[in-house]
């Protein structure tokens, strides 16, 4: 069993507010340390992909992001918002938090300790281990690591940062969203990778139902796919390609109510077709990502998902932290 969220669903949250809110403190406190990230503006061949008449994808090139990835945004917007005590920050991550939370501690000044599954790659913990954390492996799942890292809290009252279950976590990642319509206007379709759910719940938070916000998982780590079909947050086995960056084995609370309302769609996606989409991005493209951050494209590729013609459709390209010895 995972250990159950430490979030309270907060139906009542007026969440634009709250992430306008997070998006000034991160351009003001945190300007030098969250970026701006490119929106590529392609057409579809552009892409490789044979879609209807006038269709425009968007590219959110946020794997470009402080740490590699949107988790930036949520966890400084977490630091930035609490008093953090002498004993510093604790999280419990695949990866992506907890360098994202690492970087942040570091640009903070304040001591960072970071909980990894056994399933996590070699690349990540190197670079948290750069990032000046204290790096503890514990177990082979998110959950176990998350399990550890509660434990852990309770001794030393180190501020706890989720990885995806908090307010200021999500409002943190509905920042992206903020900035896509700042920069490009309003797309009439977003496609986002799904794990414990805090880029989604942030997305459709901002664009509410001015967007269609698309949920992608992979049929290997399907949490929100499987909450759906049983009415509520339940715990799924993970694995698979991107079990390291989506190995959530739960959809978060916050999360769960924010899409019950805004978000329609959530698809399931193979690991081949998630793994092509990703070679692809780096072959053609350049673009180094991890698995995670291909499912959009995947999603097009695959017919998943059919744009219809004129449809402008954002993809967040989520996350770089891979090891480039994969990409070969």
């Amino acid at each position: 069993m995972s250990a159950p969220s430490r979030a309270a669903a907060v139906p009542d949250t007026d969440w634009r507010r709250e992430i306008d809110a997070a998006s000034h403190r991160l351009h003001g406190r945190a300007s030098h340390f969250v970026r701006e990230t490119p929106l590529w503006k392609l057409p579809a061949s552009a892409l490789g992909l044979k879609l209807a008449d006038g269709v425009e994808c968007w590219l959110k090139l946020e794997h470009l992001q402080t740490g590699g990835s949107f988790k930036a945004r949520g966890m400084m917007n977490r630091l930035l918002a609490n008093e953090i005590p002498a004993s510093g920050v604790i999280v419990a991550s695949g990866g992506n938090a907890g360098i994202a939370t690492a970087a942040a501690a570091r640009a903070l000044g304040v001591r960072c300790e970071v909980f990894l599954p056994g399933v996590s790659p070699e690349a990540k913990r190197a670079r948290l281990r750069a990032l000046g954390a204290t790096v503890i492996v514990v177990g082979e799942l998110y959950s176990d690591a998350l399990a550890a890292c509660l434990a852990r809290r309770r001794e030393t009252g180190a501020l706890l940062t989720h990885a995806y279950d908090q307010p200021e976590v999500v409002a943190g990642a509905g920042t992206l969203g903020h900035e896509i319509e700042r920069q490009g206007g309003l797309p009439d379709s977003v496609l986002v990778s799904v794990g414990g759910g805090g880029l989604i719940g942030g997305l459709a938070a901002w664009f509410e139902q001015r967007s269609r916000v698309v949920a992608l998982e992979p049929e290997r780590a399907p949490t929100l796919f499987r909450a759906r079909e049983a009415g509520e947050p339940v715990d799924v086995e993970v694995g698979g390609v991107a079990a390291d960056s989506l190995g959530a084995r739960r959809i978060g609370a916050i999360s769960w109510e924010i899409t019950q309302r805004q978000v329609r769609d959530a698809l399931l996606l193979p690991d081949e077709a998630i793994r092509a989409a990703q070679l692809w991005l780096w072959k053609e493209l350049k673009l180094a990502v991890e698995p995670a951050a291909a499912l959009p494209l995947a999603a097009l590729q695959t017919g998943a998902y059919v744009p219809r013609a004129g449809e402008r459709v954002c993809l967040i390209v989520c996350g770089a932290n891979v090891d480039p010895a994969t990409l070969a």
